[in-house]
């Protein structure tokens, strides 16, 4: 997505995103940091209320395409893909973070 800016840390951001589960159900979440890999841009996404199961410092990746009516945000569930996204946001974060020393 060449119009995709990455961002590592958006301090300000208040900006609730909801998305509708498989089951129609809709949830809340807050985006961390937005991370392109390749030609493909993920979106790091904590959920405003935990979810059954998840920890309160966990965050879930989506792949975000573009659609007709606006972004489509689809779970990764491919743990190679995911380790890949934190390993980019961890490495922009350690660089965001010498950059403000």
């Amino acid at each position: 997505m060449s119009d995709r800016e990455e961002f590592v840390v958006d301090e300000d951001n208040e900006d609730v995103l909801t998305l509708a589960g498989p089951d129609g159900e809709e949830v809340d979440f807050i985006e961390i940091a937005g991370i392109s890999l390749g030609d493909k841009y993920y979106s790091i996404l904590q959920p405003v209320e935990l979810l059954d199961g998840m920890e309160e410092d966990e965050a879930l990746v989506f792949e975000v395409t573009e659609g007709e009516e606006g972004d489509n945000f689809q779970l990764v569930l491919d743990d190679d893909i995911i380790d890949q996204v934190f390993a980019e946001y961890d490495k922009l974060l350690d660089e965001y973070d010498q950059a403000e020393d």
